[in-house]
């Protein structure tokens, strides 16, 4: 009898739409519409604010960049933990992984789910925050709902991603429009937040507080290195989103 020389190999299901929905649809998540308010409170004033979120939006692009041009160098799955290995060694990638799988993911998880059980049962629970034990409880359904989600089919699954990726985009953009309009609205706005003798009055000015509002900027960019988690079910991995080959 003969032997199977190529292995198990993932299928290449995930294409250019797919791909870019799937770092869209987990960069604009939870944290864009629960962040602003934490870093503005941290920090102080709208100044300092707007230069938190311009620093985070640079690292974020920076990271993002990286990855790109490691995924086309590796195009193997696993981000981190297969750069990890194939640079530092199998002990501190199993370090790096065992911590990734037992703390960061599910902490991370756990963070997102709570706040999106936040949102869902706040409508029901008019005036009083919801009960923590019904916001657990829907922040356990949905993830396992999105765990069942991404075991079924990946096709499936990238069509899910698609569809949130439209809502989320809609979402920013009423957000985004509505501000517009009350900026436009109120003659002051400009004037108290935007003046450069009001813009940076009330910072904040600490390692503390900048460290927390790096933190939740961050958070909100987060998302930007998901796709290199998947990189060998990607259609022609080695052609990079902006459109030129790797030669």
């Amino acid at each position: 009898m003969g032997h199977d020389t190529h292995g198990l190999n993932l299928q290449r299901e995930v294409g250019l739409i797919g791909a870019v929905s799937f770092i869209g649809g987990t960069m604009i998540g939870s944290g864009i519409f629960i962040s602003p308010q934490y870093v503005l409170s941290t920090i102080g004033s709208p100044g300092a604010s707007f230069i938190i979120w311009s620093c985070c939006g640079l690292i974020a692009m920076l990271g993002g960049l990286c990855y790109a041009e490691l995924g086309t160098i590796i195009p193997e799955s696993g981000a981190e933990y297969i750069y990890i290995l194939r640079t530092a060694g199998k002990v501190v990638a199993f370090m790096f992984v065992f911590s990734f799988i037992m703390v960061m993911r599910p902490a991370s998880g756990t963070g997102v789910s709570m706040t999106i059980a936040q949102y869902v049962m706040a409508p029901f629970y008019p005036g009083c925050p919801p009960p923590q034990l019904a916001v657990k409880c829907f922040a356990a359904f949905s993830i396992l709902v999105v765990a069942i989600t991404n075991i079924l089919n990946v096709r499936f699954a990238l069509r899910v991603q698609v569809i949130f990726l439209v809502a989320k985009v809609f979402s920013l953009t009423f957000i985004v429009i509505g501000g517009l309009v009350k900026v436009i609205q109120s003659s002051t706005v400009i004037e108290e937040n935007f003046n450069v003798e009001n813009a940076f009055q009330g910072t904040q000015f600490s390692l503390n507080t900048l460290g927390k509002a790096l933190l939740q900027g961050l958070w909100s960019y987060g998302g930007w290195s998901n796709l290199n988690y998947v990189t060998e079910e990607l259609n022609k991995p080695e052609v990079r989103l902006e459109g030129s080959e790797v030669t």
